[in-house]
C-alpha cells in the first residue's frame, strides 16, 4: 500500500521522534488539543489519508473520524486506480464506512499532479482537514483555499509543518489518540473551543518544538 518514497519520508520522521525521546512533547500535546478544538468547531471536517497513514494506524484514523465526527477521504500522490481501490478497501476492511476517494469530481487549485484529484463533498468543500505525514504541496494548496490544515508530521522543519495551521510533531498513533482524547474533553465546551481556536499559534508550536529538541540534545536526551 505504501509507495517507496513514502517509506523514505517516514524514515525522516522517525529520526525526529528519536530526538524527541519517542514521546509526546508538550508543544505537540498543545497542538493536539488545538486540533481537537478546530475539528469540533468545523462545519465539514475531513480526515484525509495517504498510504503511510493507512498502513501505520488505520483504526486510529477511523476512531478519530468517528469521534468528531468527520468524513474520511483517501488522497495519494502516486495514484493509480488499483492502488486507490486497495487503500480504500483496506480501510473498509478495518471498519471504515463511506470512505471517499474512488470517483474524484473536483480538483485542488494549484496542484498539477494526481494529488489534486479529490471529492467535492469531502476535501474540496472541507473547512478543517487533517493531513498526515509529509504532504507539503497539498497542505500549502489547501491553506491557500482558506482551510484550516492540521498536519501530523514528526519533522517540524518540513514544508508540511511550516505551512499547516496546526502543525503536530508527534508519532501518528500517539497524535490520533491524543486528539481523540481532547475531542471528548472539549465536546460541548463552546467557550473553551473558541478560546483555543482564536489564540492558537502554529508558529509558536514549531518554535517550541525545535527549542525542545535542542534542549534534549544539550541534555543528552
Amino acid at each position: 500500500m505504501v509507495d517507496p518514497t513514502g517509506l523514505i519520508s517516514h524514515g525522516r520522521g522517525e529520526a525526529f521522534d528519536y530526538l524527541m525521546g519517542e514521546q509526546t512533547i508538550p508543544p505537540a500535546r498543545e497542538a493536539e488539543r488545538a486540533a481537537a478544538a478546530f475539528l469540533l468547531k468545523a462545519k465539514n471536517p475531513v480526515v484525509c489519508m495517504n498510504g503511510n497513514s493507512i498502513a501505520l494506524d488505520p483504526k486510529g484514523m477511523i476512531a478519530l473520524a468517528e469521534s468528531v465526527p468527520a468524513k474520511m477521504e483517501v488522497n495519494i500522490f502516486h495514484r493509480t486506480e488499483e492502488r486507490m481501490e486497495k487503500l480504500i478497501s483496506y480501510m473498509e476492511s478495518q471498519g471504515a464506512k463511506d470512505v471517499l476517494g474512488r470517483n474524484p469530481d473536483a480538483r485542488i487549485p494549484g496542484l498539477n499532479h494526481a494529488r489534486a484529484l479529490c471529492i467535492n463533498e469531502g476535501v474540496f468543500t472541507s473547512d478543517v482537514i487533517v493531513v498526515p505525514i509529509e504532504d507539503g504541496d497539498r497542505a500549502e494548496a489547501l491553506v491557500g483555499m482558506g482551510k484550516v490544515v492540521i498536519s501530523i508530521d514528526l519533522n517540524p522543519l518540513s514544508r508540511t509543518s511550516k505551512t499547516a495551521t496546526v502543525p503536530i510533531s508527534d508519532e501518528i498513533s500517539r497524535a490520533l489518540a491524543n486528539i481523540r482524547e481532547s475531542v471528548e474533553e472539549l465536546r460541548g465546551n463552546t467557550a473553551e473551543i473558541e478560546r483555543i481556536t482564536s489564540s492558537y499559534s502554529g508558529e509558536k508550536t514549531r518554535r517550541d518544538t525545535i527549542n525542545h529538541i535542542c534542549a534534549c540534545l544539550q541534555a543528552g536526551l
